[in-house]
């Protein structure tokens, strides 16, 4: 863990500059991105994002839980969630699990970040649907990845503490079932593949007499190959009266058309856009002659600011080299690259969440949703480009989101330093409909322009 402090090298040369791609980083894949999110998030974080409710029924009432004994849930079951450090429902679980309780049973399509009490809002909703008396499968619970289903897996084994009689069995690599034989568990958490293989290649389990089909991170089943065709396969299979419960931290057009050939008549939560948080930040743009010039505009910017920063750079060289200067100028830091493991980089950011690292300098591989919430400042080093060097928009606003978080305001520095990186900030500029202001780090009033600008 020691290795990953930072040392100050005094005479470190500058490093080559960022357009030499030898050690880009390429984002961290959805499966990647979204196990990290999970272990990261420990503790619930209460997204002050809006919420979006859309019935199939718009005329019917909509029912909200403020406590958990509105629920009506089984004193054992309740008393799971308790031992799990639940007080309150979240805003994902306020909203959902009335809906996931309902009687007859409802299907939901929902939109929720990992962090957000949403996997333990479906793992309620499927051991309140098991029968312990019927001795066969009567959920399955699908996950991207073995390490999201096993993630999943431990909630359900904590929420069902006081419910032995309830039995759970993995459908991952490595889980084996004897030939010729049937899967008397009452639920089963795997992956597609895995299931698809016991259901209809082996007939360990009968898909038609299932209660419950819950497809989670669906956005990351698109973008890995097969698993779409698989989760389709074994829906065709599945009664008309199971609740179907779908998953996602996205809401784009192919997930939506997944999600219409999935679930029938859905009622469908939904956050607001991130875009919206775009108005709690100020963006400028710094003219830059050198990469000494953006070294002293984050130190002179970051002198006016209470709170933390991240700074994104295009290669692991150029993150290097700026973090042990900043190191050097006794500032906290940490790097964050695609040359670490998983744990290495929860350690990072877990120090980073806590308080005890100041400035993150990191390249690609900052996972989408991971929130802190006294960032106060985002620096593009580097503005983002796709692969044709045009600009990349979705990346940009990923950045410049770890800010402006949680109804507060933040800042954005993007520096440029020349014609190409000009007319990618001015693109972005007419892209999202927001002002992006030059700055002048020399000015006598910066606290203020950085502070008080709108």
């Amino acid at each position: 863990v020691n290795s990953l402090t930072i040392e100050s090298h005094n005479n470190l040369p500058q490093p080559v500059p960022s357009n030499e791609d030898d050690d880009v980083d390429p984002a961290p894949t959805p499966a990647e991105a979204s196990l990290l999110k999970k272990l990261l998030h420990k503790n619930l974080v209460e997204s002050k994002q809006q919420i979006e409710v859309q019935r199939k029924d718009p005329t019917s009432p909509l029912y909200s839980a403020k406590s958990f004994e509105d629920l009506k849930l089984r004193p054992e079951l309740l008393k799971g969630v308790y031992d799990m450090g639940f007080r309150h429902p979240s805003k994902i679980q306020e909203l959902a699990l009335p809906t996931l309780l309902a009687h007859p049973p409802q299907n939901m399509i929902a939109q929720s970040q990992s962090g957000t009490g949403k996997t333990a809002a479906f793992v309620l909703a499927m051991l309140s649907r098991v029968n312990p008396l019927l001795h066969y499968p009567q959920v399955l619970c699908l996950s991207p990845t073995y390490e999201l289903a096993i993630q999943t897996g431990e909630v359900a084994a904590k929420m069902a503490n006081h419910c032995p009689e309830i039995l759970i069995k993995y459908a991952v690599r490595g889980e084996e079932v004897a030939r010729g034989s049937k899967i008397t568990h009452h639920i089963i958490i795997g992956t597609p593949g895995k299931a698809l293989d016991w259901s209809l290649k082996y007939r360990f389990f009968d898909l038609s007499k299932l209660s419950v089909f819950v497809l989670d991170e669906a956005d990351v089943m698109i973008a890995t190959q097969g698993h779409q065709d698989q989760c389709i396969r074994m829906h065709k299979n599945l009664s008309k009266d199971c609740q179907i419960m779908f998953f996602s931290a996205t809401y784009e057009r192919e997930v939506m058309t997944f999600a219409e050939i999935i679930v029938p008549d859905p009622t469908i939560i939904r956050l607001l856009k991130e875009e919206e948080c775009l108005d709690n930040i100020r963006q400028f743009y710094v003219d830059c002659k050198s990469m000494d010039d953006k070294y002293n505009a984050i130190i002179a910017v970051y002198a006016n600011l209470s709170g933390q920063a991240i700074i994104f750079c295009h290669t692991r060289r150029t993150a290097t080299w700026l973090a042990d200067k900043l190191k050097a100028d006794n500032l906290t830091v940490a790097v964050l690259s695609g040359d670490m493991t998983v744990e290495e980089r929860i350690f990072v950011l877990d120090r980073f969440k806590d308080g005890y690292i100041t400035v993150l300098v990191t390249t690609n591989v900052m996972a989408r949703g991971i929130d802190v919430e006294q960032v106060s400042l985002v620096v593009n080093f580097d503005l983002p480009m796709d692969q044709h060097k045009n600009a990349d928009y979705e990346t940009y606003l990923h950045r410049i989101g770890r800010t402006g978080r949680f109804g507060k305001k933040g800042v954005a520095i993007n520096f440029v330093d020349g014609p190409q990186s000009m007319a990618l900030c001015k693109d972005i500029e007419r892209h999202f409909g927001k002002p992006i202001k030059p700055l002048d780090i020399g000015s006598h009033d910066l606290r203020a322009k950085i502070r008080h600008t709108t």
